[in-house]
């Protein structure tokens, strides 16, 4: 008889899929085992849901400016009851997009493997396949994000941003209805859903960095669980875990969750690993952008490294002076 794994996630169909890409290589590596899916409910799906409903959330009025502290805030609470199934034995590992996870996982609970990782870069989505250099000015941009507004203000201040929300399916309907012009969506969770048809251009990383952990999937489990431990680390991807260490260490040492935009990118290439990070002001204007190289089995320590230069040259105003402020909720 096969041994049951039962894998914690989200409801939303993005996160129904990379459940069970978690699955299938799960049962391909281990023909004993059968894994079933336990759908949790979190705080943030709760919100988004009632946000992406309620009144005036959508562009009901084109001129609505998006709301990007609001979102910050809710990093995390997608993964709250999660973790909390996972402490309380119901479910024996979960599966995470890297990006939701806090730099501070609870105690008891550890990263156990990262997926090899999917397109690490943003995206842009329109109607009719328009690039960002060829949208008219004034158009109204879906992206709720201070990274991406502020990263996207550097190229095109004539934009105008508007608070899309919802899962990706509510978004591109609300694009496909007019309520904005464009989206900026996180490639892989396009590519992963099976709509990849639907992206117009790829943000190249010298234009638009990504989240800290963009692309990746992570398997969190608890510390004291060999069992699943030992399962799990045949789906472990040594380079992307890597570069996941890096971004996340990167993160964790400017502050954790920062409210204000914060991009960070790195790529293994053979037995080295570069790294680079950027801190920016909500409006674009100010920025400072540092590159690290060094051996891969140092992430951690360059992830803190690239953090500690960044506030060398400018950082800590932009982290905790006046525009961090402004973004305070």
């Amino acid at each position: 008889m096969k041994k049951t794994v039962r894998i914690g996630t989200r409801g939303s169909k993005l996160a129904l899929a990379q459940a069970n890409l978690v699955k299938a290589a799960l049962e391909k590596a281990d023909p004993e085992i059968a894994c079933e899916l336990t759908v949790l409910k979190t705080t943030g799906d709760d919100f988004a849901a009632w946000s992406a409903e309620a009144p005036g959330a959508a562009s009901s009025s084109r001129s609505r400016s998006a709301e990007p502290a609001e979102s910050v805030a809710l990093k995390g609470l997608f993964v709250k009851e999660i973790e909390e199934a996972l402490l309380e034995k119901r479910i024996d590992l979960a599966v995470h997009s890297v990006k939701d996870l806090e730099t501070d996982l609870p105690a008891g609970l550890k990263l156990a493997a990262v997926l090899k990782r999917e397109d690490s870069r943003d995206a842009v989505v329109t109607r009719d396949g328009k690039k960002l250099k060829d949208l008219p000015g004034g158009s109204a941009i879906g992206a709720s994000s201070l990274r991406r507004q502020a990263q996207l203000k550097r190229v095109r201040r004539d934009l105008e941003f508007v608070a899309i929300r919802g899962n990706v399916d509510t978004r591109l309907r609300k694009l496909d209805d007019g309520e904005c012009d464009a989206l900026i969506l996180a490639a892989c969770g396009l590519i992963r859903l099976g709509l990849a048809n639907r992206i117009s251009e790829y943000l190249e990383p010298t234009q638009m960095l990504p989240s800290p952990g963009q692309g990746a999937l992570g398997i969190e489990i608890r510390r004291e669980d060999s069992k699943t431990a030992r399962l799990v680390e045949k789906l472990n991807d040594p380079n992307s875990s890597w570069e996941v260490a890096a971004e996340r260490a990167f993160l964790k040492a400017l502050g954790g969750s920062c409210r204000v935009p914060v991009g960070a990118l790195a790529q293994v290439e053979e037995e080295s690993l570069g790294l680079t990070g950027v801190v920016l002001s909500p409006d674009g204007l100010k920025a400072v952008r540092q590159s690290v190289r060094g051996a891969k089995t140092a992430a951690q320590r360059l992830g803190a490294e690239l953090a500690s230069q960044l506030r060398a040259i400018g950082a800590d105003r932009l982290l905790y002076g006046s525009w961090a402020a402004k973004t305070k909720s």
